[in-house]
Parts: C-alpha cells; structure tokens; sequence
C-alpha cells in the first residue's frame, strides 16, 4: 500500500465550507470506537486483576499499569503527525487505525494466556503480562488518535460536539460491553475462579470475544467512511492553513512549543481528571477488595477475590452505560449553560461519585457513585475535544490531539510512579481511600476548568484579535 509523507498535491486554494454529516455518517465514521472501547473497558476492569492472578502485589499495580501511559506520550503524536502528512488508497487516518486495530487484537488474545505461553517459552508470566499489555496500550493508541482527528477532519466546527458525542455513546457501548461479558460468561457457566499463577477463564473468553468485535467494528469503519481527498481538504482552508511545506518529525516540538493558551488551560483540566481516572482503573479492585469485602490486601487469588474483580467489571460498565444518555445530553446542555460550564457540572458530578464509593457501605448500592461517574466520563470524552477544535489549525488537527494526549498521560505517569508507594506507604495498602484521592481531584478539575478555561464568546474574540494582528 503507497503512502505519500510531505508536500500534498494541493492545486489552487479555494474558501469553501465543509459540508454538515448526516448522522449516518457520524456514526459510521466513529462505530470503529465501539470495538477500541471495548478493549480498553476489558483492559480496565481485568489488567489489575489479572497482574494480581499472576503475583503482583497491591503497591506494585500502578507501576505496570504505567505502560499504558508511556505509550500513549510516545505514540499519538507521532501517529498525529504522520496522519497529518499521509495519503493512501484507504485515506489518511483509516491506514493507522486498521493497523492498530489488528495489533490490539492479537494483544487481547495473548495477554490473559501469559501463564500458558509461559510454560512454551520457560518465561516470568507476570513479565510477559506486562509485555502484552504494553503491546496492546501501543496499538490501542496507533487506532484511538486517528479517531479524534477524523472528527476534527470530516466536520465542520459546529458539529464538533455532536460528532464527540456520537463517539462517547459508542465508546460507552463498547465499554458496557467490555465490562460485563466476564460476568455474563460466569452466568453461563464459564468458571471465573483462577488456579494460583493463571487467569479465570471468562476472563479469558471475554478477550478472545474483545479481539473478534475490535476487528469487525474497524472494518464497519473503514467500508462505510470516505475521507477528504489533500484537494478538498486545501479547499476547505484559507490561504494561511493550506499553505504545506515539506514535513519533518522534529515539527513535533515546534507545534507543541507553539500550542495554544486555551489547549494549556485544557491541559491543566485535562491532568486533575485523567488523574483521578487512572486511580479508578487501577485500585478499584482492590479497594472493593479490602474495603467492602474483608480481605487481606495480599488476597489475590481467593473467589471472593475475583468477585471483587467480575463487580469491578460491572460498575465499570455501569458508568459507562450512565455515559450513554449522558452523551445525549452533551449538546443540549452545553447550547443552555455553555461548553466549560458543562464540563465543570460533569467533573463535580464525577468527583463526587469516586468520593461516595467510601461511604457506601452496601456493594449493591455503589451503582448510585456511577452515575456520577458516568456524566463526568462522557463529559471528559467529549466537551474538551469540541473546545479544542476551535482553537487548533485544520492541517495540524493530528498531531495537536496527539499533543492533547500529553496532557492525559503525564498525570497517569506521574500516578503510576506514585500511586502504588502512596497506597502502600501512607493508607496501609487500604486502596478505597486513594481512590477518595482521585475524587478531589477531579473535583479541582471542576473548578480550574470554571476559573481558567474561555467560553467559546471569549475564544471566538480571540482568535479574532489574532487574525487581525497577522493581516495588519
């Protein structure tokens, strides 16, 4: 398959507007989302239980889970940039996605059967776990980035939060489903008990069914969705944006040199929640483990255990069901209160859900913190991207959302290093109480984003303001 990097064949440069989607065509174009999700909502609610399977202890979760991060600060902005220089047959963003869709796949399969490809290869199954996982947060990044920049791509601004809005519903049906198909096999019979140094079968079979429907919801994608031609993308810019030039890696550095003020107020946003999501991710097993259910913090293998883990998964998927009518919600709302006044509303909802799971004492009651939740994470999927558009250049659209994910992944990194010692060191491996951490947090994240972050009035004025300083 040919792919032309640098200098498109841009012709004349015209002034026309992109043209509004259909629905159909949101949803078409976003649909890949639903199998990436799905992915990630099994690595969520089962990578911590399944290191704990194969002996890790408590203080070292958020030390494997650092992977994930890691990945993502290296990989979306050099799969932005790319995309953002890329021509093909299948267009400029499917190629990546595909690419990372198959490599994810084969992730899912491997990593619940480190145990077993242990005993081929005389490993550490608890290294080769991390290894996998590492593979499959690489390729989930290579296929996610692609994703946000397709909207920024195929929509004009004013669709921009509608067409966010699309991918969280399909992302939160991917992620229900993700969450729930380990216990929906251990209703069926599938056992979810773990002999010492391996991983439950419905854990297993849950992967194996991730890894088909990934494959199948890419593929829906890439038949159903036509991407702008260099053409028509030059076009739909003025003179200043069509203007390309012969791209280099190193113009990764001058465009995160030269982001702009609201993206670093987004940024700042951006670090209280992912903070608090990555605390959720990753001690949420544990903290139901030692808080409501009883147990030791070194039980990692016992049934009582792995129910912990198969309500992990659950409520996982309950947040993002909440998310789903959520999502729906999103453009309504933010055309009445405006778009940060609605991010802040959904953060405060958040936080204060993570903060209620302490108090809540009964586990069949712990679906009230996810509704909380679940605003506050179809709000963070959606209301800071449908800012960003507004601020970021056309042509730049891949690597500045690669560049955005700086802004998730360091707060992660600095969790992951942290989080672990900080459990372990100050609450006594009591996990429940860092995820309280994480609901202030994100309920700093409420007000930072009411103090600093424009409203789209104040941003429109000063895009303005700078238009007329470069024409002057």
């Amino acid at each position: 398959m040919a792919i032309m990097m640098g200098k498109y064949d841009t012709g004349a440069v015209g002034k026309r507007k992109k043209p509004d989607l259909s629905m159909l065509q949101i949803i078409n174009m976003s649909m890949g989302f639903l199998g990436i999700q799905m992915a990630f909502g099994l690595q969520n609610g089962n990578a911590s239980r399944i290191l704990g399977n194969l002996g890790a202890d408590v203080h070292e979760l958020s030390w494997f889970w650092l992977v994930a991060p890691i990945t993502g600060l290296i990989v979306q902005p050099i799969i932005g940039h790319m995309g953002d220089n890329t021509w093909s047959p299948l267009g400029r963003r499917k190629p990546y996605f595909l690419i990372g869709a198959v490599l994810c796949a084969i992730g899912l399969v491997l990593l619940p059967n480190a145990a077993s490809v242990t005993q081929m290869f005389a490993a550490n199954a608890l290294l080769l776990a991390v290894i996998f996982l590492a593979m499959m947060d690489a390729s989930v990044n290579i296929a996610m980035e692609p994703f946000r920049a397709l909207v920024g791509d195929m929509l004009p601004k004013h669709q921009g939060t509608i067409g966010f809005s699309v991918q969280t519903i399909l992302i939160g049906i991917g992620a229900v489903l993700g969450s729930y198909i380990p216990d929906w096999l251990t209703k069926m019979g599938i056992s979810n008990e773990a002999p010492a140094g391996f991983v439950a079968d419905n854990v297993i079979y849950s992967f194996y069914i991730g890894a088909g429907l990934l494959i199948i919801s890419i593929l829906y994608t890439i038949m159903t969705t036509r991407e702008y031609s260099p053409q028509e993308f030059a076009d739909f810019e003025d003179g200043k944006d069509a203007d390309q030039h012969n791209s280099k890696f190193s113009d990764i550095f001058k465009d995160f040199a030269a982001i702009p003020l609201q993206m670093k107020k987004l940024g700042i946003v951006q670090f209280f929640s992912w903070f608090a999501l990555f605390t959720m991710w990753v001690f949420t097993t544990s903290a139901l483990a030692t808080h409501h259910f009883g147990l030791s913090p070194e039980d990692t293998h016992s049934k009582a255990f792995n129910d912990a883990g198969d309500l992990t998964g659950k409520l996982f998927g309950m947040y993002n069901l909440w998310a789903i009518p959520f999502a729906f919600l999103l453009t309504p709302i933010a055309k009445l209160i405006g778009k940060k006044q609605t991010h802040a509303l959904a953060l405060l909802c958040g936080g204060l859900g993570l903060v209620s799971m302490y108090f809540i004492k009964d586990v069949n009651n712990l679906w009230i913190s996810m509704i909380g939740l679940g605003f506050a994470w179809a709000s963070v999927l959606a209301m800071p991207y449908a800012m960003l558009i507004e601020v970021i250049p056309q042509r730049k659209m891949g690597v500045y959302m690669g560049i955005f994910n700086f802004f998730i992944v360091i707060p992660q990194i600095i969790n992951g290093l942290f989080g672990g010692p900080i459990v372990s060191g100050i609450f006594g491996k009591q996990a429940m109480d860092y995820v309280v951490v994480g609901g202030v947090c994100m309920l700093i994240g409420a007000v930072v984003t009411m103090i600093f972050v424009k409203s789209e009035d104040e941003t429109s004025k000063e895009i303005e303001e700078e238009i007329k300083q470069v024409h002057f």
